[in-house]
C-alpha cells in the first residue's frame, strides 16, 4: 500500500454540523407541512446547484415564480443559513488539528456555496487551518463528479494513490476512488481514528 501523504477531509456532517430543517422548525411548526415544504420546494436537489455554482437570487426566483405564495419561506433559506450549522464536531475537528499540527498534509474540499462558505469560515476558524480547500460553488464541480477531486489534486499537488479523503456521503467517497484516492466513510470519530490507523496514519 501507498504511503498517505496528503489527507483531504470534506467539511458538512464531519466537521460541522448541517441540519437544513433547523430553522424551518421555528418558521413551520407543524412537522408534516414542514417536511413537505423541504421535500417538494426548497429541496436538497435545488440547493446542490448553488453548491454547484448557481447565484441565491436566481435560485430564489426560480422557486418564487413557481410558488409566489411561498416567497417568504423560500427566502428564508438563504436568510436563516447560520441556523442550519450550529455547531462544530469537536471529535472530527480536533483529530483534524493533531494531523496538521503533526505536520501531515491537509487540504478540504466541500460541496458548499462560495457565500456561505465564506460565512462558515467566519463563523468556524478552524476551516483555515489545513492548507487550502476547493469550494464547488467556486470551480464550478460538484462531488461525486471526478472532475472535482483531479481540480482538487492538481491546485493543490496530491499524487492521488497517496492521498486519502474522509466524507460522511458513501457516493462522495466512491466518487474519490474512481479518481484513484484512497478513501474511506466518515460516520463518527472514533471510526475515523481507526481508519486512519489503518491506513498507518495515526
Amino acid at each position: 500500500m501507498t504511503e498517505i501523504r496528503h489527507i483531504v477531509f470534506d467539511i458538512g456532517k464531519v466537521l460541522i454540523h448541517y441540519d437544513p430543517e433547523l430553522p424551518y422548525r421555528r418558521l413551520i411548526p407543524d412537522q408534516e407541512k414542514r417536511l413537505r415544504f423541504l421535500d417538494e420546494i426548497c429541496t436538497s436537489d435545488w440547493n446542490i446547484e448553488q453548491d454547484r455554482g448557481r447565484r441565491w437570487e436566481d435560485a430564489e426566483a426560480l422557486l418564487i415564480e413557481r410558488h409566489p405564495h411561498e416567497e417568504e419561506l423560500i427566502r428564508s433559506f438563504r436568510r436563516h443559513w447560520r441556523e442550519m450549522v450550529p455547531h462544530s464536531y469537536d471529535g472530527s475537528v480536533a483529530i483534524m488539528e493533531g494531523l496538521i499540527e503533526a505536520g501531515h498534509d491537509v487540504t478540504m474540499l466541500t460541496n458548499f456555496a462560495a457565500d456561505t462558505f465564506s460565512e462558515a469560515k467566519e463563523m468556524y476558524p478552524f476551516l483555515h487551518k489545513p492548507r487550502g480547500v476547493t469550494v464547488s460553488g467556486e470551480v464550478g464541480l460538484i462531488k461525486p463528479d471526478e472532475r472535482i477531486y483531479r481540480t482538487h489534486a492538481e491546485t493543490f499537488g496530491l499524487t492521488p494513490e497517496a492521498t486519502l479523503f474522509i466524507d460522511d456521503s458513501e457516493k462522495n467517497v466512491e466518487g474519490a476512488k474512481a479518481a484513484g484516492w484512497n478513501a474511506v466513510h466518515f460516520t463518527d470519530p472514533e471510526k475515523l481514528r481507526a481508519d486512519l490507523k489503518s491506513f498507518g496514519v495515526l
